[in-house]
């Protein structure tokens, strides 16, 4: 990661800035990273923290386990999470890639066409070679084919030469370099001029007869401003209608579709594993808006989700549980508040987790797991709370004039896709139309 800074003209409110992006994660660094290439002076704000990835529970925890941050508890009792750091939530992800619905952004005036095809010939995306496939991952495949499901591996967004076998550091935090994340176009842009400030919450748009002018933020406890003609907000599902809100362009709540998942673990004998990279293979169903995957996670969350199912007799089963995810498209609804956010499942939520739970079981009984049980359901991909057609227009512009967002929020749900490569689409078609 690049050393941050804080010129001091952003402090005085002239930094001679021609774009400002709020939030790192691959919406935000890709629309940087375009502008910056391009020439213009940018400022990126985030919210978190830019410290080297170590890969350690610890850090994860800071970046996606402090509540009404990065974990948001729903009245039903799920959890929500999003990553507040330098990459936003692509720096602790399962690094699965997924194209863009072309034709879907197509009928709202969107074509990502050219902007997937540069960006799969440049990123290391591709199934992983067969030493990288965990025994966990190995096995559910097996069991799926058993069943003649179409179960296949997995495009993932990470480099095979520097990954190393017998890893669970994915949703920790890649210290390797294997994984690729949003902050190796963070690097890209600043080594373009691009100029990235860590720890600085913005607080609001500043606006003047109708249009963006810059942003207020704080860092380290100090009001300061930054004035530039061009704003893309990209602080994800939750922060982008929040600062919208904040800045009187937007009701005060907004709803949102979250990507629910639930786990089907169940422990199988022969079996010694627990540390490999999860959603190696999978299959998804389009159509009914469900996908399944292995879904192996390091130790201390296989134990959390454990506990919370009430099966404290699996605790010490890791090495021999298999695991297998359930993600769901679900209906928008709920609401983003100032302070909170709270989604629950809608009944026709309840009938799709109910296909793909089956679907799950049966996998599980081929592989010969016993002792099966199901997490509560959780959250990682909030998202639609500002979508095409309802927040913003087919320019991503949101209410002002110069004031555009590029995340997750745009996007139209229902969704239930790793929006990460999406999002990288999303930016580079922006950033390139407001370079012109």
């Amino acid at each position: 990661m690049s050393d941050t800074t804080t010129p001091s003209a952003a402090a005085r409110g002239t930094a001679p800035y021609d774009a400002i992006v709020v939030g790192s994660g691959p919406g935000g660094a890709s629309g940087a990273r375009e502008l910056a290439s391009r020439g213009l002076r940018v400022l990126i704000l985030e919210q978190g923290s830019a410290a080297p990835l170590s890969g350690t529970l610890g850090q994860m925890a800071r970046i996606a386990a402090i509540p009404g941050k990065g974990a948001f508890l729903h009245r039903d009792g799920s959890l929500l999470v999003q990553g507040i750091n330098a990459g936003g939530s692509s720096s602790i992800n399962f690094a699965t890639a997924a194209d863009p619905p072309l034709a879907r952004f197509a009928a709202l005036g969107i074509d990502l066409a050219p902007a997937l095809q540069a960006l799969r010939a440049e990123l290391p995306i591709g199934p992983l070679p067969d030493e990288l496939i965990g025994p966990m991952a190995t096995r559910i495949m097996e069991g799926a084919r058993a069943l003649g499901m179409n179960w296949q591996k997995l495009d993932k967004m990470i480099r095979p030469q520097l990954c190393r076998s017998g890893c669970w550091r994915c949703a920790y935090g890649c210290p390797f370099g294997a994984k690729w994340s949003a902050r190796d176009f963070i690097d890209e842009a600043c080594r373009h001029g691009a100029t990235l400030v860590d720890a600085a919450r913005v607080t609001r748009v500043l606006l003047e007869h109708g249009k963006a002018t810059g942003v207020e933020y704080v860092r380290g406890g100090k009001a300061q401003e930054a004035l530039a003609p061009l704003v893309i907000l990209a602080g994800g599902g939750v922060g982008s209608p929040r600062l919208l809100h904040q800045s009187g362009l937007r009701a005060q709540t907004s709803t949102l579709f979250s990507d629910p998942v639930v786990a089907l673990m169940g422990s199988v004998d022969g079996l010694d594993g627990g540390a490999e990279v999860p959603m190696a293979a999978g299959m998804r169903l389009d159509e009914a808006g469900i996908s399944l995957a292995d879904m192996t996670l390091p130790k201390p969350m296989y134990q959390g989700f454990t506990a919370q199912a009430g099966r404290f007799d699996r605790l010490f089963a890791h090495q021999r549980t298999l695991s297998i995810m359930v993600k769901i498209g679900d209906q928008a609804g709920g609401a983003v508040g100032p302070r909170w956010v709270d989604k629950t499942l809608h009944p026709a939520d309840r009938a799709k987790f109910a296909q793909g739970e089956a679907m799950a079981r049966a996998i599980l009984a081929a592989c010969g797991a016993t002792h099966v049980f199901k997490s509560r359901h959780f959250a990682a991909h909030p998202g639609g709370s500002v979508r095409l057609g309802d927040g913003v227009d087919g320019n991503l512009q949101a209410g002002a004039r110069g004031l555009h967002v590029c995340d997750a929020s745009v996007i139209p749900g229902p969704w239930g896709l790793p929006p990460t490569l999406t999002l990288l689409c999303l930016g580079k078609w922006l950033g390139q139309r407001l370079a012109r």
